[in-house]
C-alpha cells in the first residue's frame, strides 16, 4: 500500500480512484471493491468484523492493492498509517455543505434500507459511517457537517505534513502528480460519480431504468 485515502465518500473519490490508477497506483481500493464478492471473497466479512472492533489482517486485505480511497478506508486511517509507514496519505476534501448535500442525497438515500431488508453489507455500512462515524445523527446538517470538518483537521493533526496531501479533486492534475512525484498525463483529469450518475446507477440497480 503506497497510498492511503482519508477522504470520506462523496469527495470525488470514484475520480480519484481512476485518477491514481491512470497513474500506475493501481489497483486503487474503493467501496466497490466490497461490493465485488466473486473478486474480493472474505473482504466483506472481514469490514463486518472491523465494525465491531475485531482484529483484522490490514495487509491481507490490501495485499493486491496499491493504493486506496473512499470509505471504509478512511474510517481507519489511524491504525492504516501505523501499518503502513512508507504509505502517502491523500485527504481527500471539497466544501462541507456540498460535501453534505451530495452524501444525503446519494448514499445516504440509497443506502439506510428499512431493518427488515438489512443485508450484511448495509449493517457494515451502518456500524461504520452511519453510527460509527456519524452518532445515528447523519440527518442532522449541522451535526454531520462538523464531524466533516473534524474528520479533516483530525487528519491534518495525525499524518505528519510531509506525508500528507490536501486535495480537491477539481484541482487536478499538478497537485496530485507533484505529490506522488509523477508526470502529469496528457488525458483529462478524470469526472466520475457525480449525484446525477450515482442516481442512475441505483435505479438501474433496483430495476427502476
Amino acid at each position: 500500500m503506497e497510498i492511503i485515502g482519508a477522504g470520506f465518500g462523496r469527495t470525488g473519490t470514484l475520480s480519484l480512484k481512476i485518477a491514481l490508477e491512470m497513474l500506475g497506483f493501481g489497483p486503487c481500493y474503493h467501496m466497490v471493491e466490497v461490493l465485488d464478492g466473486q473478486k474480493n471473497p472474505g473482504h466483506l466479512q472481514t469490514w463486518e468484523d472491523a465494525s465491531q472492533g475485531k482484529p483484522v489482517a490490514w495487509k491481507a486485505l490490501y495485499q493486491n492493492f496499491r493504493s486506496s480511497v473512499d470509505w471504509p478506508t478512511c474510517a481507519f486511517y489511524r491504525e492504516l498509517i501505523q501499518v503502513f509507514p512508507a504509505a502517502k496519505v491523500l485527504l481527500s476534501v471539497r466544501d462541507p455543505y456540498k460535501w453534505y448535500q451530495s452524501a444525503f442525497e446519494t448514499i445516504y438515500s440509497s443506502g439506510k434500507p428499512p431493518i427488515s431488508e438489512r443485508t450484511q453489507f448495509s449493517r457494515m455500512v451502518d456500524r461504520i459511517i452511519w453510527e460509527g462515524t456519524f452518532g445515528g445523527r447523519f440527518e442532522d446538517r449541522e451535526h454531520a457537517v462538523a464531524v466533516f470538518n473534524r474528520h479533516i483537521e483530525a487528519v491534518k493533526a495525525a499524518v505528519p505534513a510531509e506525508r500528507l496531501l490536501v486535495f480537491e479533486v477539481k484541482e487536478g492534475w499538478e497537485p496530485l502528480c507533484r505529490f506522488l512525484g509523477v508526470a502529469v498525463p496528457e488525458a483529462p483529469f478524470p469526472h466520475a460519480n457525480d449525484t446525477a450518475e450515482f442516481k442512475a446507477r441505483i435505479a438501474t440497480f433496483s430495476g427502476g431504468g
